[in-house]
Formats: C-alpha cells, sequence, structure tokens
C-alpha cells in the first residue's frame, strides 16, 4: 500500500501541466465538436426550427469554405498537405514523454521490490488460503516452488506480490480516486507508443486532414436537416392530453406520436 501510494505521488510530481493550445486550433475543435452535437440531437432537437436551420446553415458554409481551418480557408486548386507524422508532431511527443515518465514511475519500484523478494524469499510460502481450490490455481498461486505434491492453498512470495499488486487496485480506488497513478491496470496504457494507434484513428489526431472532415460533416448536417424534430412541436396539446384536458386524436399517442399498428 506504501508503495502505491509512493507511486502515486511521485506521478503527480513527475506530471507536467499540460500546454495551452492555440485559439484557432481551439476554434477548429470546437467548431466540429458543435456541428457533432448539433446533428445528433436534430431527431429530438431542443432548438427551435428558425434557430436550428440558422446555426446548421451557417457551420455548412463554414465548413465548405474552410471558416474553421487552423490555417485559414484552404486554395481549391491547391493539393492536399501531406499527412502528418505522429512521430514528428510536438504535441504527440509530449504526450510519449508522459507516458515515459508514468512507466518509470511503475517500473522501477516493482522492479526494487521483486529483486527484494526474490533475493531474500526465494522458495518461502507465506500464506495458506482457507478455502479449497483446483489443480489449475496451482501454477498461479506457488510461482517459486517446485513441490509438485504441495497443497495448492499454499502461496508462495513471488505470487503474494503479484496477488497484491493487482488486487489492491480497488483499494486504491477508494483512497485515491479513479484517476490514481498507483493503478497497476492504467501501466498497460500509458505505455510509451500505446497511443499511437489511437490518436492516428481520432478524429482530431495527428495526420488527420481536417479540410475532409468538415466536408464530410457538412454532408452530415445536411443530411440531418432531412430528420430534424423540433421537441417542442406540439407541446401544448401534448400537455393537455396528457392531462386529459383534450382529446387526442385515435391516430396519434399522448406524446403527439402517430401510433405504429
Amino acid at each position: 500500500i506504501l508503495v502505491g501510494l509512493l507511486r502515486h505521488y511521485a506521478t503527480l510530481l513527475l506530471t507536467s501541466p499540460p500546454k495551452k493550445q492555440p485559439l484557432n486550433v481551439i476554434r477548429e475543435q470546437r467548431g466540429l465538436l458543435r456541428a457533432q452535437v448539433l446533428r445528433q440531437s436534430s431527431k429530438q432537437s431542443p432548438l427551435p426550427p428558425s434557430y436550428y436551420h440558422s446555426i446548421s446553415s451557417s457551420l455548412v458554409d463554414a465548413f465548405h469554405n474552410g471558416g474553421f481551418l487552423k490555417d485559414g480557408p484552404r486554395d481549391p486548386n491547391a493539393p492536399a498537405p501531406p499527412p502528418a507524422n505522429p512521430l514528428t508532431d510536438p504535441a504527440a511527443m509530449d504526450g510519449m514523454m508522459e507516458n515515459v515518465k508514468k512507466q518509470m514511475a511503475m517500473n522501477i519500484p516493482q522492479m526494487i521490490i521483486m529483486s527484494w523478494i526474490n533475493f531474500f524469499f526465494s522458495g518461502f510460502l507465506v500464506i495458506k488460503l482457507p478455502f479449497p481450490l483446483t489443480d489449475g490455481f496451482k501454477k498461479m498461486l506457488q510461482q517459486g516452488i517446485q513441490t509438485p505434491n504441495l497443497d495448492v492453498r499454499w502461496v508462495s512470495s513471488l505470487s503474494w506480490y503479484f496477488l497484491n499488486l493487482f488486487g489492491l487496485n480497488g483499494l486504491f480506488h477508494l483512497i485515491l480516486g479513479n484517476d490514481n497513478g498507483a493503478n497497476s491496470a492504467n501501466d498497460l496504457a500509458s505505455s510509451p507508443f500505446g497511443n499511437l494507434a489511437t490518436q492516428a484513428s481520432a478524429p482530431l489526431g495527428p495526420g488527420q486532414d481536417m479540410h475532409k472532415i468538415f466536408l464530410q460533416e457538412k454532408d452530415s448536417l445536411e443530411l440531418a436537416e432531412t430528420t430534424y424534430k423540433w421537441v417542442g412541436d406540439g407541446i401544448e396539446d401534448r400537455i393537455l392530453a396528457k392531462w386529459g384536458k383534450i382529446q387526442v386524436p385515435s391516430s396519434l399517442n399522448a406524446s403527439g406520436k402517430e401510433k405504429v399498428l
């Protein structure tokens, strides 16, 4: 537990504060996010028709003209820029360095404790479990013990270390919260090259042509125009029908939608 606490606070000390992004990069990201939220809520939109169509048309025009691109509008006759290499992107390199620091805070204490256990307690049995187990648990619970006839309930020192390493994650969640540096389940995700595939496939990751993404989002917004429905359409009749003040037509239910026969 103490080693986990030291790992958590060492990770906090080694983690650098996030760098501020330029205004044009933030504008590019927020423009795409705004269009996605507008499109996903089109079937039950809280915006009245005048506001929705105004925002949608302005976003469509901006995406078509390249108004949200961080480098400004692109010449339609100019060739598309080559995709950026994630290994040469400064933001990606900073993320890799942060992951390297987290890996150091994880690997160094584990190497020291494992070497100490192997040197002083190699072949020791530290605990006997109070419940029966099958022989399939023998390799997991008796690492470093070469006795085939030993009861499977006995646990070796090395196996007990690994059980504590992964079994204390719930306790660390209670003490330090969900996003803590002592959680061993996050060690693989924080590897130096573990996030490159995720970054390459993300919409805003390095190497993505934002002009093509904006054009695709423009087509999606135009398609969402055909499925738009205001959530407040006929709200007065629906409320009165819900409380029995008026009669709802037989083809409609209380929510104002047509009944499916």
